[in-house]
């Protein structure tokens, strides 16, 4: 079985389990030797050694266990160096025996054959309880990681049970004279070896992989069949609860797709928020073959969310490059014409629309880098009232004909960037005076159930077709429109997480509802 052990790709966990199995064989053939060798010296020499290495495998098996569950308690120095105490103090007592009688009291018997008898003291038995306690715990580390990953551990408990039989025989052999008295641990060392590697040995190493993480793990067989999967992974998929053996093409087929293409990017939905995870395998081998793999799963959510963010970014330059081009080009060529024009004919009167096409351009430029530069991004929020930022953004845009009217008793508080809130409300107010002219009436006021808040004008409204397109980037009807007012006012909205649609107003104009809940 050492052999064996180097299938194991884990290397502590590899290392653990080959010394637990060398003192484990040691310590049984020290027993062997003990009962076969022709005389009591060599009887007695062999029975103290195999005290001895007894006594050391629980170091390895310790080891093992800290390894395998993915602990690092066997490589605490601290906790080493007292086991290393401890066992060199029993080592010392077992190897002094002679000269005070505390660990045993050997004789020859010749029933039921001739052999050296052994009569086990007090601290014989204080060392086992102390190596029986720490092998429990070394279960207990085994048991809590079979659990965690959600894995079946009946089939652990019963090596378990199996490993701890020899004890009624070590109890009974000290209380029956029918039963000789001598230390059957190494039975249940063997006994543990040969479940995990002649009955346990795949679920073993699957167990160790789901549970080495605390990323989602699925373990699938050859045939991709969900074989074993941890805590992790059965709150993120619900679905694989009650999945053993179904094939993961079935079960999954947008992870089973995300498997099979290496630069996929598994996407869920959880909690109502869409997230994402990177996809990876690692086979599992035994004997060479090929039992299947591990697939973990690691959230990759804001890494993906940034890179969407770049991709939009980048549309967006995009878009604005072809919007500088072609926006740009009319008035800077009406200014360029009109001056060349005033320098032939030195007439001042072509500069008057040198002006208004610098004024177009300035404007333009303004509005692309208010959208470039401040994006989707928003400072800390805070509590505003609507109806304060209202009037505060009125007062920026107010013309003398119009007028604004706040629903009486209208005190919506929401969090918000206060500028970037401002803003919303200046461009939307601009939007109506431009399209709705000078004696345009702008009513805000509260949606139904405090779900949002609404800015409405009695102009001509918004034809239905186009309530979605007002909001792209560079769209308008008017001739001195720039088509980035209602761009940045969507913006704004998305920035705070609100929904914002285009509608009719009573009166017949344009109503913008932003959804705030």
């Amino acid at each position: 079985m050492l052999p064996r052990t180097t299938q194991i790709s884990h290397e502590d966990t590899r290392r653990g389990l080959f010394w637990l199995l060398l003192t484990g064989g040691g310590w049984a053939a020290a027993h062997v030797g003990y009962l076969t060798m022709p005389t009591p010296e060599l009887q007695y020499v062999f029975y103290v050694v195999g005290l001895i290495v007894g006594l050391a495998s629980v170091g390895p098996w310790l080891y093992f266990c800290s390894a395998y569950t993915g602990r690092s308690i066997h490589r605490n120095s601290g906790a080493r160096w007292a086991l290393v105490a401890v066992f060199l103090f029993f080592v010392v007592v077992k190897v002094t025996n002679p000269l005070h009688g505390w660990y045993f009291a050997a004789e020859q018997a010749v029933t039921p054959f001739a052999y050296l008898r052994i009569e086990h003291r007090p601290l014989h038995w204080i060392a086992m309880g102390l190596a029986y306690a720490l092998s429990a715990v070394g279960f207990f580390m085994l048991y809590e990681l079979f659990d965690r990953v959600n894995s079946n551990a009946r089939p652990l408990l019963v090596l378990v049970g199996l490993t701890g039989l020899p004890v009624v025989f070590d109890v009974l052999g000290a209380i029956r004279s029918s039963v000789l008295d001598l230390t059957y641990a190494s039975l249940g060392v063997a006994i543990f070896a040969v479940g995990v590697f002649a009955v346990y040995f795949d679920q073993f190493q699957f167990v160790r992989a789901t549970g080495e993480t605390d990323d989602p793990v699925i373990v699938l067989d050859e045939r991709d069949r969900i074989r074993d999967f941890n805590t992790e992974a059965a709150e993120l998929l619900p679905t694989l609860v009650g999945s053993s053996g179904e094939s993961l093409s079935e079960q999954l087929p947008s992870l089973a797709t995300a498997l099979d293409d290496s630069d996929s990017t598994f996407e869920i939905e959880v909690g109502g928020r869409t997230r994402y995870y990177s996809v990876a395998s690692t086979p599992f081998t035994t004997a060479g073959a090929k039992t299947g793999r591990s697939v973990i799963l690691s959230d990759v959510t804001h890494r993906e969310q940034y890179r969407q963010e770049l991709e939009e970014k980048n549309e967006k330059l995009e878009q604005f490059a072809s919007l500088v081009s072609h926006d740009l080009r009319n008035p800077l060529g009406v200014a360029q014409g009109r001056t060349e024009l005033a320098i032939e004919e030195d007439e001042t009167d072509h500069l008057e629309p040198v002006v208004r096409a610098h004024d177009r351009m300035e404007q333009l430029i303004d509005e692309m880098l208010t959208l470039a530069r401040e994006g989707v991004s928003i400072d800390e929020p805070e509590q505003v009232l609507i109806s304060t930022v209202a009037e505060r953004s009125w007062k920026m845009v107010a013309v003398q004909t119009t007028s604004l009217s706040i629903e009486p008793e209208f005190d919506l508080s929401v969090a918000a960037d206060p500028e970037r809130l401002q803003q919303l409300f200046e461009n939307l107010f601009r939007n109506s005076v431009e399209h709705g002219g000078t004696d345009v009436t702008i009513t805000v006021g509260a949606l139904e159930e405090d779900e949002g808040f609404y800015v409405a004008d009695d102009g001509p409204g918004i034809p239905e077709e186009k309530r979605d397109e007002i909001f792209e980037a560079g769209y308008t009807t008017a001739s001195d429109g720039t088509g980035f007012g209602l761009a940045i006012v969507s913006e704004i909205a998305e920035a705070h997480g609100w929904e914002i649609t285009a509608t009719e107003s009573a009166e017949g104009g344009a109503r913008f509802e932003i959804r705030t809940g």
